[in-house]
C-alpha cells in the first residue's frame, strides 16, 4: 500500500536536453524532506514531450537516487497499448516499485476499450499497477464500473483519482474495500480525499514545499486534525499559484526561485507570464520558503 505525500516529479531541462544532475539532486531534496514516495515521468514530468529513451532515462535515474529509501512509482502510460507496455517492463527492470498508467489520451476509447487496454498491460508486464484517471487532460473518464472490473486482476493495486470529484474515492472504497489503493491527484482536496477513503496524493505541490507536504500526511496518520487543517490551510495558496498558468509551467518557475533547477519547459509549453511569476513568488515569501 503507497501512502502519503508522493511527489508527482518534474523533469529539468536545461538548453533542451534533461538536466540529470539536477533530477537526482531533486530526488535527494525530496528523500531528505520526508516525502513518502516519488513518480517520474507523470504529467508533472512532461512525459509527452520525452522520447523513449528519454522516459527510460528518466525512470532509471529516479530510481538510482533513490536507492530503495522510498518508493519510486514510475509514470509508464501511453495511447499506444503496445508502447505503455514496453515502457512498462522498462519500468520494473529498473527497479520501480510500480507503474502509474494514464487513460489513452486522444484515441477516446470506450469502457470496454479502457478495460482492455489495462488488461493487456497487467497481462504482459510483472509489476504492481495504478490507474491513473485524468479527464481533464485525456477526454475519458474511468468509470467506477471498468475500476471495479479492473481492481479484480491481481496486479492492479489503485487508482490516482485526479477528477476533484471527492465522492469517488468513498464510492469506490464501498465498491473495491480499503486495500485498493486511492491516491489524490489534486493538492487542494487532499484532506477531503482522504477523509472519504484515501490513501495519500501524488502532489505537484510538493516539489516546492516537500516538508509541509509530508507533515501533513504524517499529522493526518497520527489523528492531529489541528495540524493536518493548520497544514491544509497553509498550503492552499501554493495549490492555487502552481496552476495559475497550465503545469509544470508554474511549478517549474518556483522549483527555479528556489534554486533546485532551471524554469526550462518543452515545447508546446512556454514560459509563464509576467503576472504569474509575480504570483508564484509572492505565494512563496508568503510560505517562507523565498
Amino acid at each position: 500500500m503507497f501512502r502519503g505525500s508522493i511527489t508527482a516529479l518534474i523533469t529539468p531541462f536545461r538548453n533542451g536536453q534533461i538536466d540529470e544532475v539536477a533530477f537526482q539532486s531533486l530526488v535527494a531534496y525530496q528523500i531528505a524532506a520526508g516525502t513518502h514516495g516519488l513518480v517520474p515521468c507523470g504529467t508533472t514530468g512532461e512525459s509527452p514531450t520525452l522520447s523513449h529513451e528519454e522516459h527510460r532515462r528518466v525512470m532509471t535515474l529516479c530510481v538510482e537516487a533513490a536507492e530503495g529509501r522510498v518508493p519510486v512509482i514510475a509514470g509508464t502510460g501511453s495511447n499506444s497499448t503496445a508502447e505503455a507496455i514496453a515502457l512498462t517492463r522498462h519500468a520494473h527492470a529498473a527497479g520501480a516499485s510500480a507503474a502509474l498508467v494514464v487513460t489513452p489520451y486522444y484515441n477516446k476509447p470506450t469502457q470496454e476499450g479502457l478495460y482492455q487496454h489495462f488488461k493487456a498491460i497487467h497481462d504482459n508486464v510483472d509489476i504492481p499497477i495504478i490507474l491513473y484517471n485524468i479527464p481533464g487532460r485525456c477526454t475519458v473518464d474511468l468509470s467506477l464500473n471498468t475500476m471495479v472490473r479492473l481492481a479484480q486482476l491481481p496486479k492492479i493495486i489503485g487508482i490516482k483519482d485526479a477528477t476533484a470529484d471527492l465522492n469517488r474515492p468513498l464510492r469506490t472504497r464501498l465498491a473495491v474495500g480499503q486495500t485498493f489503493c486511492q491516491l489524490s491527484g489534486e493538492d487542494a482536496t487532499v484532506v477531503a480525499f482522504l477523509a472519504q477513503g484515501g490513501h495519500g496524493c501524488i502532489s505537484v505541490s510538493s516539489n516546492i514545499a516537500p516538508s509541509l507536504c509530508a507533515q501533513l500526511h504524517n499529522a493526518w496518520s497520527a489523528g492531529e486534525l489541528a495540524t493536518v487543517f493548520a497544514l491544509r490551510d497553509r498550503l492552499m495558496p501554493l495549490h492555487e499559484a502552481l496552476f495559475c498558468e497550465t503545469s509544470p509551467g508554474p511549478v517549474k518557475y518556483a522549483a527555479a526561485l528556489l534554486g533546485l533547477c532551471a524554469a526550462e519547459t518543452r515545447l508546446p509549453l512556454w514560459e509563464i507570464a509576467e503576472s504569474s511569476r509575480r504570483r508564484v513568488r509572492e505565494t512563496l515569501s508568503g510560505l517562507g520558503l523565498i
